[in-house]
């Protein structure tokens, strides 16, 4: 707990950022995909996109909303961004997904993992019988990531700098919980699992997922950074009570704020060089720890230890390769 206190901390009173929306380079021709990006910091990483003149798909499950978010975008920026209906709790709805982006996009330049589930009701799992929040927010997004991946990789293939982004949005909350494997689907061991750890269980499973598909795929271009946005005010606290959200609201930060990480990862010169370093006694195999993780403010962070462990990243992808074979 006293890392998670630490973090939060440091998150909710951050130093005056070095990075800002100006620093963001033109992104004409660059094709950008933002799950969640109907409302909270995926929306304002669209807006801000769009600004700098990119091709924005906003990947949501609810048509309604992200076409009025869409309008809403339209307004501010003049640009519009297109829909892709994507319901990240319901593995079909992945795939379908994917193949309708495929079959307009050869290329795919960065992909914002973006889109969470925070803290639902024990109750609720996917349509797949996962618990929400890991299902959601881990298994979705790697089901997703592995199937546009032809379009990253050939994007990196002919970019300028040789690379294509996957920027995964974590948490600090990953310090409450490493990986239980039998908390995945719902069991009893699941039910005993209090609602932050769960969370905290899921925010860990995107920092290993991060850090493992930099290990698997950083020689061919792909960068993938895992980060914590800060304490910032969005919809995700839906499921808390009114007395919690206000407690949030009285510290957290406008979602501005909150897109800044993201934003700094997937469009920067510096972002292309966050896939961790490269050791001297064994030059064919990055050492992902510390520079692919980023906080608040576009500043390096340290994730947990173990999220960075080799073993904890080949058995969480093949346990998420083997629930995805068969879909």
């Amino acid at each position: 707990m006293g890392h998670l206190w630490s973090a939060f901390v440091g998150e909710t009173f951050p130093p005056a950022t070095k990075f800002h929306v100006s620093d963001i380079p033109d992104m004409s021709g660059k094709v950008i995909l933002v799950t969640g990006a109907n409302t909270g910091i995926g929306k304002e990483t669209a807006r801000v996109l769009l600004t700098k003149n990119a091709k924005v798909y906003i990947a949501c499950r609810d048509k309604v909303k992200d076409e009025a978010a869409i309008g809403e975008l339209k307004m501010s920026t003049g640009n519009e961004a297109i829909f892709l209906q994507l319901d990240l709790a319901n593995l079909r709805s992945v795939k379908a997904a994917a193949e309708t982006f495929i079959s307009k996009e050869p290329l795919l330049n960065v992909l914002f993992n973006n889109a969470g589930v925070f803290n639902p009701p024990v109750e609720m799992l996917t349509d797949d019988g996962y618990d929400l929040q890991f299902g959601t927010n881990v298994l979705g997004h790697f089901y997703f990531t592995k199937l546009v991946m032809p379009a990253l990789l050939a994007a990196a293939a002919t970019s300028s700098d040789g690379t294509a982004r996957v920027v995964n949005t974590a948490s600090n909350t990953h310090w409450l919980s490493g990986l239980d494997y039998n908390t995945f689907r719902d069991s009893a061991a699941r039910r005993r699992m209090n609602t932050w750890t769960r969370y905290g269980q899921s925010k860990t499973g995107n920092v290993v997922f991060s850090t493992e598909l930099a290990r698997r795929y950083g020689n061919q271009g792909i960068v993938s950074t895992a980060l914590s946005p800060g304490g910032i005010k969005t919809e995700i606290a839906r499921h808390h009570s009114s007395f919690t959200q206000a407690f949030f609201n009285l510290f957290f930060r406008d979602v501005s704020h909150g897109a800044l990480t993201q934003l700094y990862a997937g469009t920067t010169v510096e972002g292309a060089q966050l896939n961790g370093k490269v050791s001297p006694l064994l030059p064919t195999q990055p050492v992902l720890i510390l520079d692919q993780y980023l906080i608040h403010c576009a500043r390096i962070g340290n994730p947990r230890a173990e999220t960075q462990d080799p073993q904890q990243g080949m058995e969480l992808w093949n346990w998420l390769e083997e629930q995805v074979k068969d879909v």
